[in-house]
């Protein structure tokens, strides 16, 4: 099937979002040392000049958390793409979704694609190719990214970072048990990695128009219907009973977008035992990705508890330092 393929907004929403991830956003000092260095430069050349070399070192910093979260995106989304037009169906070019504020620069990047699946294979694959190309950049930035950090002295924190299974085990193997009373600062790389994590366990959940929904439909067709809202009104029970507030706004996305998924043109198409063992594993990845506290705002106080993952924000090195102190419709949008 021939259609045109519009690529102009795409195009332009690539470059913005990876600006936004760089640092070229209003909460960081990469727009002040910019404004600055530019004020500067006709007034006093000495401070003009430090000021564009503290800019060249927060574009360095930043530039080496942009590129790999970038690769993890467009790895993820051209899995999906690629299916797309192997299977006939037509699909947008990625749209990605720069943030001008918090500590990514990003909210990811979806496609939109027509509804009208041929059946529960295509479908399949669709679904599945995306989180499993995005997560070959993505252990590569873990890995490498956690082997490239360092130990520290403990600064105060600004951020928490929830820390999923998968990222402590990786901490535990490239380091083994962590010092006392000191700081792992992690690589940029190692938080792009962190990410990508994150936000392939978040899609992969079995709801709706999101990869897990997609896959989830594909292995159960129809009867993954109400499994699915089972599984929406136990979420909304634990958001409840252990307050993660935070989850309401996807939660009621969820509810406006679809919970369960819509029929293919064929749901009788058999999957292979190969792509349900894949696909059954791909879900599991769900427990070793996911965390259900990402971010906490709040300044963390000293306890023997079990371990966070800290995030400290200073202007001479890009923002992503963990404390391992504590450690331990016709139209679908796919993610």
């Amino acid at each position: 099937m021939q259609y045109q393929v519009y690529w102009r907004l795409p195009l332009l929403l690539f470059m913005i979002t990876w600006l936004t991830t760089t640092g070229f956003r209003f909460d960081n000092g990469i727009i002040y040392h910019f404004v600055l260095a530019i004020l500067l430069s006709p007034i006093d050349i000495e401070s003009a000049y430090n000021a564009w070399v503290s800019l060249g070192e927060l574009l360095y910093q930043g530039v080496k958390f942009s590129v790999p979260l970038m690769c993890i995106l467009t790895c993820h989304e051209f899995g999906h793409y690629i299916q797309t037009r192997r299977y006939g169906v037509y699909s947008s070019l990625p749209y990605f979704i720069p943030m001008p504020i918090g500590p990514f620069g990003t909210m990811g990047a979806v496609i939109a694609m027509d509804g009208r699946i041929p059946h529960s294979r295509a479908l399949f694959d669709i679904g599945i190719s995306g989180p499993l190309a995005g997560l070959v950049p993505t252990m590569f930035c873990l890995y490498y990214g956690i082997k490239w950090s360092h130990f520290g002295p403990v600064l105060d924190s600004e951020l928490i970072f929830g820390e999923p299974l998968l990222f402590q085990y990786f901490t535990y193997w490239i380091f083994g048990a962590v010092p006392s009373a000191m700081t792992l600062y992690v690589h940029p790389i190692g938080m792009a990695g962190w990410v990508g994590l994150f936000l392939t366990s978040l899609n992969l959940m079995p709801f709706g128009q999101l990869d897990g929904g997609h896959v989830f439909y594909a292995l159960l067709g129809r009867r993954a219907a109400i499994i699915s809202w089972t599984a929406f009104y136990v979420v909304i029970i634990l958001v409840v009973l252990f307050q993660l507030w935070h989850w309401s706004l996807i939660l009621i996305l969820l509810a406006w977008i679809g919970v369960t998924h819509p029929p293919t043109a064929n749901d009788a198409m058999p999957l292979t035992p190969f792509r349900r063992i894949l696909g059954w594993g791909t879900l599991a990845f769900i427990v070793l990705g996911f965390t259900p506290t990402p971010i906490i705002l709040e300044e963390p106080e000293i306890s023997s508890e079990p371990p966070k993952l800290y995030c400290y924000v200073t202007e001479s090195e890009y923002p992503f330092y963990v404390d391992k102190r504590n450690f331990f419709q016709n139209w679908n949008w796919m993610s």
